[in-house]
C-alpha cells in the first residue's frame, strides 16, 4: 500500500468515527439536551471542519502543511499574548516574534535545517528578546515580562513547530511517508484528549489535579489513555514502528499530552482564564487544542530521530 492510499485509509476511518459521533450526539439530544451532550456535539462539529482542514493540506502537499502550522503558532502566540499583560516597552520584542521568528522557524523546516531549526529559538531567541526589549528603557517588571514573551514563543512556535517538521524527517526505510507520521501524532494526541473528557464522564470519580483542572480525573486518564495507545498500536503500519513500539510511541504521546494539558491549564487559572479564546467553537481557543500537541510533539519528533533516523 503506498503512502497516499494509507492516508486515504486513515482520513476514511476517522470521517466514519466522526459520522457515528454526529448520530450518536443527535440521538442523545433527542432524548434531553444536557450540558455534556451539548459540548460534546459542540466538539464533533469542529472536529469535522478540523478534519476537512487537514484533509486538504495533506492532499496540496508539505507546504500547505507548512503554512497551517505557520498560522496555527502566530494564532496560539496571539492568544498567549492576549491573556499576559505586556507594556509599550514590549512591542519591539513582540513584533520580532509574531514577524521574524514564526515565519524563520517555519523556513527551517521547510529548509530541511535541522541544526538551526532545533536551537534557533531555545538559544538565538532565547537572548535576542531580552536584548531587544531593553532599547526601551521600560525595567518594570522587566523579568516577569520578558520570562512571558520567551516562555510564549517557546510554547506556541518551537514546540508546536514539531508536529510539521515531523515531514523533514528521513527515516530508515520510510522515505516521503512523513505526512503519515504527522498524522499519526495528531490522531493519537487528539484522541487521547477526546477520549479522557469520555471516559471522566462516564466514570470520573478521583479528581487528577482538581484545583489545576476540574474536570480531568484519575479514571479519565487511564480510560482514556489506554484507548488511545490501543489506537496508535493499531495505527502501526503507517509508522516506521512495530506494533509494541507503536504501542510504546503511542504512550509516550498521552503522557507527554497530558502533561501539556494540566501545564497550561496552570497558566490559564493563574491569568485568571476558562479558555485561551473563542476561536473554535466547542473547543475554546487554539491553544485549547494544541496544549497537548505542544508537549508531544518535540518529545515524539526527537525520540522518533534519535531511534528510527536512516
Amino acid at each position: 500500500m503506498t503512502a497516499q492510499e494509507k492516508l486515504i485509509a486513515v482520513f476514511g476511518g476517522v470521517v466514519g468515527l466522526l459520522a457515528l459521533a454526529t448520530i450518536v450526539g443527535r440521538l442523545l439530544r433527542r432524548r434531553g439536551e444536557s450540558a455534556v451532550v451539548d459540548n460534546l456535539v459542540a466538539r464533533v462539529n469542529a472536529w469535522w471542519a478540523m478534519v476537512a482542514v487537514l484533509a486538504v493540506c495533506f492532499g496540496l502537499g508539505p507546504l500547505a502543511n507548512l503554512v497551517v502550522f505557520a498560522l496555527i503558532s502566530f494564532f496560539a502566540l496571539r492568544e498567549f499574548i492576549t491573556l499576559t499583560p505586556t507594556r509599550p516597552g514590549d512591542h519591539l520584542p513582540l513584533a520580532v516574534a509574531f514577524y521574524v521568528l514564526v515565519p524563520l522557524q517555519y523556513w527551517l523546516i521547510w529548509d530541511q535545517w535541522y541544526g538551526l531549526f532545533a536551537i534557533f529559538i531555545p538559544v538565538y531567541a532565547f537572548l535576542a528578546l531580552p536584548a531587544l526589549a531593553v532599547f526601551a528603557g521600560d525595567t518594570t517588571d522587566f523579568l516577569e515580562r520578558t520570562t512571558k514573551i520567551q516562555w510564549g514563543v517557546m510554547i506556541t512556535v518551537y514546540c508546536i513547530s514539531h508536529a510539521p517538521a515531523l515531514l523533514m524527517l528521513k527515516l530508515r526505510g520510510y522515505d516521503g511517508q512523513g505526512p503519515l507520521l504527522l498524522l499519526y501524532l495528531l490522531l493519537v494526541v487528539q484522541l487521547s484528549d477526546v477520549m479522557q473528557y469520555v471516559f471522566g464522564k462516564l466514570f470520573g470519580r478521583h479528581k487528577l489535579a482538581p484545583v489545576v483542572s476540574p474536570s480531568k480525573t484519575v479514571e479519565g486518564l487511564v480510560g482514556g489513555g489506554l484507548a488511545a495507545i490501543a489506537v496508535g498500536a493499531s495505527l502501526w503500519w503507517i509508522t516506521p514502528f512495530s506494533p509494541l513500539e507503536s504501542a510504546a510511541m503511542s504512550a509516550l504521546i498521552v503522557v507527554c499530552g497530558a502533561l501539556g494539558g494540566l501545564a497550561l491549564s496552570a497558566v490559564k487559572r493563574s491569568l485568571g482564564a476558562k479558555d485561551w479564546g473563542r476561536m473554535i467553537e466547542g473547543h475554546g481557543g487554539m491553544m485549547d487544542r494544541m496544549d497537548s500537541v505542544c508537549y508531544a510533539a518535540p518529545v515524539f519528533f526527537h525520540m522518533t530521530r534519535w531511534f528510527y533516523s536512516g
